[in-house]
């Protein structure tokens, strides 16, 4: 079995969001100036219940090797569920032929996986061989079922990675950064979309949109005053993440508009972009029902064509589906023969 060890090498002590403890790139807690494992124990018995889910390991250690087979069989299921949505009749008219279009969809459909190798290779040395799982986890994501493929990714890491401590804690923070860093996007394109939303006549109730707006500061709060007890790895590599995470999240939005001007290249660019930047707002708001004919209002409002925005949007959503079915199937069944061969 393969197994990938991080580099050998103490971290700096950083106090920026960690307070006074210095921790190591595994996750395990050091106190500053001792190497006494009682002080490292001492000084992480505030956080220790956040590092290691024990009663789930203790029940029974060998169930990472059981997780995995059954995600495969998820995958299975989940990819031929996927077919029920998969109608290209509808959108054959506006099917790209331009290279430059298959190229940006690819790039857009792997960047999630590609940008979270990027930040466990910093963390654990991930090779690129890696990616496979970090697929997996994103399809577990998408088709089954929101965080499972984090549940599979650290089951995949306890059998394949080797560290000081449990890969929980670099799972969970680089989780937990990926939901504050899109708060902190959100209330950034709230602010700067306030009064573009305000003389809109969309149908949004302003309590509603309160509410939304109360839930994405609230959390960001929250994650904020407890980020000590919460957060295991150095403030270097946090940082390391959360800019991993905001490239990530503005990254998406350049993309989206870039696909839908491949699409209908008769709108201009800048009109899409700012779309997408709205789409992307209005998905992370909470709370707010019809969000597609929010969205579509907004499209007819900046370019007039309503139709025309209905299709692009559906085509994209049946490629990234049909890119769902494929990888789910591809990796649903080498999962399978591989855990049988073994």
């Amino acid at each position: 079995m393969t197994t990938y060890a991080p580099a050998a090498g103490a971290s700096d002590c950083l106090k920026l969001l960690i307070g006074n403890d210095c921790m190591d790139k595994g996750g395990e807690l050091v106190a500053p100036g001792s190497d006494a494992p009682n002080a490292a124990a001492a000084a992480g018995a505030s956080v220790g219940r956040f590092i290691d889910p024990k009663p789930l390991v203790e029940k029974s250690r060998n169930w990472p090797s059981y997780f995995g087979p059954a995600v495969s069989i998820l995958l299975l299921a989940g990819a031929v569920w996927q077919l029920r949505d998969m109608d290209f009749s509808k959108v054959g008219d506006l099917m790209p032929t331009s290279l430059l279009f298959w190229l940006v969809f690819l790039f857009s459909y792997f960047q999630a996986p590609l940008t979270d190798w990027i930040m466990f290779r910093r963390l654990w040395q991930l090779p690129f061989s890696g990616m496979g799982a970090l697929l997996r986890k994103y399809v577990s994501n998408e088709i089954l079922l929101g965080y499972l493929g984090e549940v599979y990714f650290y089951a995949w890491a306890k059998r394949h990675v080797t560290s000081i401590a449990s890969p929980f804690g670099a799972i969970k923070d680089v989780t937990i950064l990926s939901a504050l860093t899109g708060n902190i996007s959100t209330i950034l394109m709230v602010v700067l979309a306030a009064p573009m939303i305000g003389q809109l006549n969309l149908g949004i109730s302003s309590n509603t949109f309160a509410w939304s707006i109360a839930f994405v500061m609230g959390t960001s709060i929250l994650f904020l005053l407890l980020r000590r007890q919460l957060f295991t790895l150095p403030a270097s590599d946090l940082w390391f993440v959360a800019n991993v995470h905001f490239v990530r999240i503005f990254s998406y939005a350049l993309l989206s508009g870039l696909l839908w001007h491949l699409i209908l290249p008769g709108i201009s660019f800048t009109y899409w972009l700012l779309l997408a930047t709205m789409r992307q707002l209005l998905s992370r708001l909470p709370f707010l029902p019809n969000k597609d004919v929010i969205f579509v209002s907004l499209a007819t409002f900046f370019v007039g064509r309503d139709t025309e925005v209905s299709h692009a949007m559906l085509l994209l959503a049946t490629l990234t589906v049909a890119a769902h079915f494929v990888i789910g199937l591809v990796f649903g069944v080498t999962g399978l023969i591989r855990e049988k061969s073994s």
